[in-house]
């Protein structure tokens, strides 16, 4: 996942001839040309229209810069540290940090290059339960990962679930796996965590752990699916049957909530309580029937449910014998998993979603 830089050019507003030789060396570690202005017209446009805006200590005595309206993006870079008069300054002009040379130098590096890399369109999430256990959601959610491959996510939420490596037959991949990632919050750094997961078919798997299984926070949760969206990579999420606050906050953020509901009377029932609860996750949520010899039809479990049906999964001779033996479900054009695994991919309502 490649991202393109922007034209625009952070803004440095300094006269201190040292602290800019640090700058235009830190920028064009980031690959940046930056713009360098103190005053006037070219001051207020540039900070205006700049990704970033690095102030150097000096400058924040200028007169110049306290008429400018505040905005985000702007930090204060010192060579020692800033007096109280210098903080009182920062804190005027609505700096989100001071950085302090050399031992800033990597926050600020990092920040530069975030701030001049082209903005990346965000991931799409799947969200994918069952009305009842043994729905086949677990097979299914595989099956849209692979289908999307290569560069997507799929997350397994339900940590007694065996580990949806085993559907992919990646038991023994090298990467970590959920009891690794519970300590996770708030913002993660996408492309560590994807480099650092199993990698199947174009597929980075979180897995549970079948040595130590145990529940998986919310706020680990989020935090994983969060940091696989924020590079580009789409996240399927296999949600469990009673997954709680953990479904309503991915449920609920999901482009698209599907429920895998065989079609029987009381699995149709089952799916009805998950849609009609008290803030439900699903209530938003699309149907996936799958067959059962002698079930209802789509318009039964339609009607019971109180949802659109969005496709049919035929009875799949292969998925099975296929999961016994360690390979993953077969997902070709052709085969029922593919076709609603295809279906699913197409209806996404974001742009670019694969079709």
């Amino acid at each position: 996942m490649s991202t393109s830089r922007t034209t625009a050019r952070p803004l440095v507003v300094s006269s201190d001839e040292r602290l800019l030789d640090d700058l235009l060396r830190l920028l064009a570690a980031a690959g940046a040309e930056p713009e360098l202005a103190t005053g006037g017209p070219a001051l207020r446009r540039a900070h205006r229209q700049a990704p970033l805006v690095l102030i150097g200590a000096d400058a924040l005595a200028a007169g110049a810069l306290r008429s400018l309206q505040r905005r985000p993006g702007v930090v204060v870079v010192a060579a020692r540290d800033l007096p109280a008069t210098g903080w009182a300054g920062a804190v005027e002009i609505g700096a989100e940090r001071v950085a302090v040379l050399p031992d800033d130098e990597s926050w600020l590096l990092a920040r530069c290059t975030a701030a001049v890399r082209a903005p990346v369109e965000r991931g799409w999430l799947v969200a994918v339960g069952g009305s009842c256990g043994g729905a086949g959601a677990s097979t299914l959610a595989t099956a849209v990962a692979l289908a999307a491959a290569p560069g997507v996510t799929l997350v397994d939420a339900d940590p007694w679930g065996a580990g949806l490596d085993l559907l992919l037959g990646a038991e023994g991949a090298d990467g970590l796996r959920w009891p690794d990632l519970t300590g996770l919050r708030g913002r993660v750094a996408g492309d560590a965590l994807l480099a650092a997961l199993p990698d199947v078919a174009g597929v980075h798997v979180v897995a549970a752990s079948r040595s130590s299984p145990g529940t998986v926070p919310a706020d680990a949760l989020t935090a994983v699916v969060d940091a696989s969206r924020s590079v580009g990579c789409p996240a399927v999420v296999d949600l469990p049957r009673c997954a709680g606050s953990d479904a309503s906050a991915v449920a609920a953020d999901a482009d698209l909530a599907v429920l895998v509901v065989p079609a029987r009377l009381r699995a149709a029932t089952a799916a009805r309580l998950q849609v009609e609860g008290p803030d439900s996750p699903w209530a938003a949520a699309e149907l996936v029937v799958r067959q059962v010899p002698g079930g209802l039809s789509l318009e039964e479990v339609a009607d019971v449910v109180g949802r659109p049906v969005l496709a049919e999964l035929a009875h799949d001779r292969s998925a099975v014998p296929r999961g016994e033996r360690g390979e993953p479900p077969l997902v070709s054009a052709r085969s029922p998993l593919g076709a609603v695994a295809r279906r699913i991919l197409g209806s996404l309502p974001r742009p670019g979603a694969p079709r």
